[in-house]
């Protein structure tokens, strides 16, 4: 079986690491699932997401020409991009937080407006929290007497 870009499969989870999960794809092809692209959401251990031997859809996102294959559940779901330039963002709104809904005829629900917030409000603590403790162990003070 041809594996392209794009192409939604299914698989068969045969490793989990803390950096992700490997899934055997139709044709005998082995490929990885980053942990950042299993849920939408935060993943701090993605052995709650997923389990060896499970069936998982995936999408293929690159393959190397090493051979390596990334793959993705949590994109799934997504709609293709139409090859048109995305519309400028709002200089006025926020952390530069897409508030109209990916998709331009379907409304998004409030949870899914709710969800995306969430995950981009997660990753920017993250940052945040990151930077400032960079911060406070990145310089020390040096005690004794001056000679």
């Amino acid at each position: 079986m041809q594996l392209e870009v794009g192409a939604v499969l299914e698989g068969k989870v045969t490793g989990i690491t803390k950096f992700g999960a490997f899934v055997e794809l139709p044709g005998g092809k082995t490929g990885m699932v980053h942990i950042s692209e299993v849920a939408p959401t935060f993943v701090k251990e993605i052995r709650d997401y997923v389990t060896e031997n499970q069936v998982i859809k995936v999408k293929i996102l690159a393959i190397n020409p090493d051979g390596k294959i990334s793959l993705s559940m949590k994109r799934v779901n997504e709609v293709p991009h139409s090859g048109r330039p995305s519309a400028p963002r709002s200089a006025g709104r926020p952390g530069s937080y897409e508030w109209q809904p990916g998709r331009r005829n379907e409304p998004a629900t409030f949870e899914d407006m709710m969800t995306k917030f969430k995950q981009t409000s997660d990753e920017k603590m993250s940052d945040l929290k990151r930077c400032m403790e960079a911060k406070r162990g990145g310089f020390s003070r040096r005690g004794g007497s001056a000679r």
